[in-house]
């Protein structure tokens, strides 16, 4: 099941998106799914008449997995983490697709990291490895844009990943997915700069969750980025950034100056 989050020029609404691909329809909900569960007005409108938002605005925080993938490690030249390494972005850096990513004026060198997200269904702490299925509400596509200069002026990352717009997610959340071994596409302007698959992530989704829960809870909406596969680089204003999940979607986002 897909569930977007979306306008037709009033308030946001969410919908289940089913039907042909390139004739979509969204059927809405009574509210929001985390919430209320999925129960359907018996609205429908069309996915080509709605605007899609971010699927989920995560109550309290977005969660990080930093350093995941080997060969995107060495790409950056630093070690294999002995444990997964956490950091988060703020809930006030997600955007949706085709909303725009705005360079700031502090950095002269934004990266792209194309990630699988999970999206947490419920309160949760210290969850049991084998049990991790049951805290997620499904998964969708994240950026998790970088300021690659300012991570490493300031050795820390709050403010390189913590930009407004530095974490576009979308376009819907699928619920009904296997992330052991999916393709992680990224292309700018169209051409292929990040190819991977989630199964040669080091920490897989499940130990990632446990580490996690032992020592933070999370809320239902809470987003967890899995890390970026090699081939990560500069995109600049003008730029056009995709990021294609296999069995998800594709998230699309614009990179332009600050005004």
């Amino acid at each position: 099941m897909r569930i977007a989050r979306y306008t037709t020029g009033d308030d946001p609404a969410y919908g289940v998106v089913g039907g042909p691909d390139g004739d979509e329809i969204i059927a809405t909900m009574v509210g929001d799914p985390l919430y209320v569960g999925v129960e359907l007005t018996g609205e429908q409108v069309s996915l080509a008449d709605a605007r899609l938002l971010a699927p989920v605005i995560p109550r309290s925080k977005v969660v990080c997995i930093g350093r995941n993938y080997a060969a995107h490690v060495e790409e950056l030249g630093h070690d294999i983490p002995e444990e997964p390494l956490v950091f988060l972005k703020p809930n006030t850096s997600v955007v949706g697709p085709h909303d725009p990513i705005v360079y700031p004026d502090q950095s002269n060198n934004v990266h792209f990291e194309g990630e699988l997200a999970v999206v947490i269904g419920r309160i949760c702490r210290d969850v049991p490895v084998e049990r991790w299925k049951d805290v997620v509400l499904g998964y969708t596509v994240a950026n998790d844009v970088t300021a690659r200069d300012l991570q490493e002026k300031d050795g820390q990352w709050a403010r390189a990943k913590g930009f407004d717009s530095f974490c576009p997610l979308g376009p819907w959340i699928e619920t009904e997915l296997d992330p052991a071994d999916l393709t992680v596409t990224t292309e700018l302007n169209g051409d292929v700069k990040q190819l991977g698959k989630t199964s040669l992530m080091l920490y897989d989704i499940a130990t990632v969750i446990g580490y996690i829960t032992s020592f933070m809870t999370l809320l239902p909406g809470d987003v967890i980025l899995t890390g970026t596969p090699a081939g990560v680089g500069p995109m600049h204003p003008g730029d056009d950034v995709s990021v294609t999940v296999e069995g998800i979607g594709t998230l699309t986002s614009k990179v332009v100056s600050r005004d």
